[in-house]
Formats: structure tokens, sequence, C-alpha cells
């Protein structure tokens, strides 16, 4: 492993505790949990008081072309379905509040497409 990638994921790690430190998930306001990985995005409804997994979603469900043109969705088109998908789920499950977990990730791209498709399709955080 390269140096530079090393120091990046210590870093990483960093930022992800101290999050997780301020972000806990409750029966009444589940944590949203987002996953980036280089070529997928995760998202996960949590509640941390039972330990459960309420409610998950990946780009990995999707149909990776768009339905008219034929091409296939960017990565961050694919985020903002991931959010609709989460969104549509957790209010199936009676889910309208949560908390949002970045997951040690910086607030832009993906993750901000994921959030704000996710807060568009009627998820308050």
């Amino acid at each position: 492993m390269k140096e530079n990638t090393k120091h990046y994921h210590l870093l990483k790690q960093r930022r992800h505790k101290r999050v997780r430190s301020k972000v806990k998930g409750t029966t009444a306001c589940p944590r949203l949990s987002v996953f980036r990985s280089h070529s997928h995005i995760y998202a996960q409804v949590i509640d941390d008081g039972l330990g459960y997994t309420l409610v998950s979603s990946s780009d990995l469900e999707l149909s990776p072309r768009k339905p008219k043109e034929g091409k296939r969705l960017t990565k961050t088109e694919q985020a903002q379905e991931v959010g609709k998908l989460i969104a549509q789920k957790a209010q199936e499950k009676g889910i309208k509040k949560v908390v949002f977990d970045r997951g040690g990730n910086k607030y832009h791209g993906r993750l901000k497409a994921l959030a704000e498709a996710a807060r568009a399709a009627g998820l308050q955080f």
C-alpha cells in the first residue's frame, strides 16, 4: 500500500469515528448511514439501540442504463436514484425522520446527491 493511500485511510477513519461519536440512531429517529466505494454507493437506515438495519439500498439494485436513452447512468445519477429508493423504502416502513451519517466522507458529490434526493423524496434530516 502506498504511503499516501495509507495516510488517507487513517484520516478517513478518524473523521468517521468523530462523526459516529456525535450521531446516534434511535427507534424514533434512526441513522441513515452511507458507504461510498470507488464504484458503488450503499445506504442503510439503522436503529442503533436495537442494532438492526431497518432498510437498505444500493446502486446494485438499479438498472445500469437510463430508461429511454440507453446510456449508462453516471455515479452521481446512481447516487440520486439510491437516495430516492432508500427514502421510498423507509417511508413504507413508517420512517419519516432520520439522522444523516456521512461515514467520514465530505458532504459533496455523490454523497450530497444522495442526501438531497432522499430529502426531496420525503425523508427529514
